[in-house]
């Protein structure tokens, strides 16, 4: 059974007869938003903003460094390696402008990470903060990276600003690790240079040329590179921007969308936030208030307490560290109409606090990297539905299905599957894992358990994979073991996903000990030195044995099954 996209009753204005061949790439989108907005706010960063005017033109002056100062050709890859910093929609918009396929790339991430992500999409070119600088000196000459250019987090502010608070941030707050990068240039020496260029614009991208490589994990614990086209994300700029137009039951407008001033705390290398803000809410003509680090809720409070917001972006662990702080409630919220909520699931006591707290109920939303990332959403105001993820945004059929493929009526979980042109084209040269979740007809498996309901909105029972989920981020067991199984102390062990208050899931690790002077402490460390925080284990125990297979296959359902068990007893 495949579910369109509504069914024009109960959301009035939103289509779904909406032209999505409306730009042919990335390119259209960005000029023609530049042509409709002008001079109005774009993107806030560190108290700077700049108007759709200047990202262009700035854009522009990184597009003329690419082409006149490096030799990269239209299908090169790009990787990006910044937090939610202004220098972001500058390089990416460049990047775009001169034909590369960005490739984002997480900042937290360890060097073996880097290493993998960077090696397996054959990037040419890298901008990053200087914050990881030490990391990339360390993974460069194993990589066929060629031009590396490195910025400060302050650089498009304006002197003297941006030279104390670069300063503050390397001295006084010591965030940046010694490194040496001696072929590397300066964001500034790169945009100084492009400013005496002409930026030649090439041959428009087709819809089916690649645009972007968005990095997501699989159960063989090797990441493994999405292919986004123009049509995908182009499309799924113009799904979720239809979003926008809708009214309430009475008639009223939801969002007036061009002008909102947009809440960004999700990162811009994840491919939501990418997206979102920098694709669809400029193309809206938003006002995007990025924020650095969100983990730094009194900064972050301080951030968005003088603007009058309209939009809020976030999820679970966000809301309510927010929630939490004793300033939150001199926020003026009394402007507030959206709030969306992705990357994580939401519990419901968070959502009805945060409407108690600002008014404005949270709209779930769904979707994945291999699908740009919007596959679902919550219609806003009238017609958000608590616990569902929403419906499918437009252009969009999905179904589910059973183990053996067949499909299954409304009210009955299985595997969701999805079709539209928002579908990935594969994985990056991995033609048997893109067989795996695509089959010949389009339909992309998610691995995700779902119930769809007769009136179009879907909710995610569970899933099928191992996949656990911290705080929106994915994390795979098999790659957890695989580093964990290379310390000299183990002998073998098996991870899993545990509820948390706090982050949504957290990682448990059972470990049979090669060396019993092993320390839960110890391993923790290990795991702190070769991963990233977020997949680092929360929980440790050590075990003489674990449930396998009669082929020797660690049995995690069964883990799992322990652990609920041990909850269901509390």
């Amino acid at each position: 059974m495949e579910v369109a996209f509504w069914d024009g009753k109960r959301a009035p204005g939103i289509s779904d007869h909406i032209d999505l061949r409306a730009f042919c790439n990335l390119g259209d989108v960005i000029a023609d938003a530049v042509e409709r907005h002008g001079d109005k706010p774009a993107f806030t960063g560190l108290g700077l903003t700049l108007s759709f005017k200047e990202v262009d033109r700035l854009s522009d002056q990184f597009a003329a460094y690419l082409q006149h100062h490096t030799g990269l050709q239209p299908g090169d890859r790009i990787a990006l390696q910044m937090p939610n910093i202004l220098q972001y929609p500058v390089v990416a918009f460049g990047a775009i402008k001169a034909g590369l396929v960005i490739v984002n790339t997480n900042p937290l991430y360890t060097a073996r990470e880097i290493k993998h992500q960077f090696n397996d999409s054959g990037v040419k070119a890298l901008v990053c903060v200087n914050i990881v600088g030490h990391l990339i000196e360390e993974v460069l000459p194993e990589t066929g990276v060629e031009h590396l250019i490195v910025t400060d987090l302050a650089d498009l502010l304006p002197w003297p600003k941006r030279s104390l608070l670069n300063f503050a941030i390397k001295h006084v707050k010591k965030m940046v690790p010694a490194y040496s990068l001696p072929k590397a240039i300066s964001f500034r020496q790169a945009m100084a240079q492009g400013s005496k260029e002409t930026y030649k614009p090439p041959k428009p991208a087709k819809r089916e040329d690649l645009a972007a490589l968005q990095y997501t994990g699989g159960t063989t614990g090797v990441a493994k590179g999405a292919m986004l086209t123009h049509e995908n994300l182009v499309s799924n700029v113009l799904q979720t921007a239809e979003l926008r137009r809708q009214i309430n039951a009475d008639g009223s407008p939801v969002s007036n969308s061009e002008g909102d001033i947009v809440v960004a705390p999700l990162p811009l290398y994840h491919i939501y936030a990418f997206t979102v803000h920098l694709l669809s809410y400029f193309s809206l003509g938003g006002h995007s208030i990025f924020i650095a680090n969100p983990r730094d809720i009194d900064t972050f409070i301080k951030t968005i307490k003088p603007w009058r917001i309209n939009t809020f972006i976030g999820l679970n662990t966000l809301f309510v560290g927010l929630m939490n702080h004793p300033e939150f409630k001199n926020i003026d919220f009394s402007d507030l109409r959206v709030t969306n909520s992705g990357g994580t699931a939401l519990q419901q006591a968070t959502a009805d606090r945060w409407f108690e707290l600002t008014g404005c109920r949270i709209g779930e939303g769904y979707g994945l990297s291999e699908t740009s990332p919007v596959l679902t959403a919550n219609p806003a105001g009238d017609y958000v539905q608590d616990g569902s993820v929403g419906i499918a945004v437009p252009g969009t059929a999905l179904k589910v299905i059973d183990d053996e493929g067949n499909e299954l009526p409304f009210g009955e979980a299985g595997e969701l599957c999805a079709k539209g042109p928002q579908v990935m084209a594969g994985y990056w040269q991995r033609p048997e894992a893109t067989a795996e979740v695509l089959d010949d007809e389009g339909w992309f498996r998610t691995g995700d358990i779902a119930i769809i309901q007769e009136d179009g909105y879907v909710r995610i029972v569970d899933r099928l994979k191992d996949m656990v989920l911290v705080s929106g981020f994915n994390v795979y067991p098999n790659e957890i073991e695989g580093v964990v199984t290379q310390h000299d102390k183990v002998l073998n062990c098996a991870a899993i996903g545990v509820p948390d208050e706090k982050t949504g899931e957290a990682v448990k690790l059972f470990v049979i000990p090669q060396d019993e002077s092993i320390t839960e402490q110890e391993l923790k460390d290990y795991c702190r030195k070769n991963m990233t925080a977020y997949k680092v284990p929360s929980q440790v125990e050590f075990r003489e044995e674990l449930p396998m297979t009669p082929v020797g296959k660690v049995l995690r359902k069964d883990l799992r099954a322990e652990e609920l068990k041990k909850l269901e007893s509390v």
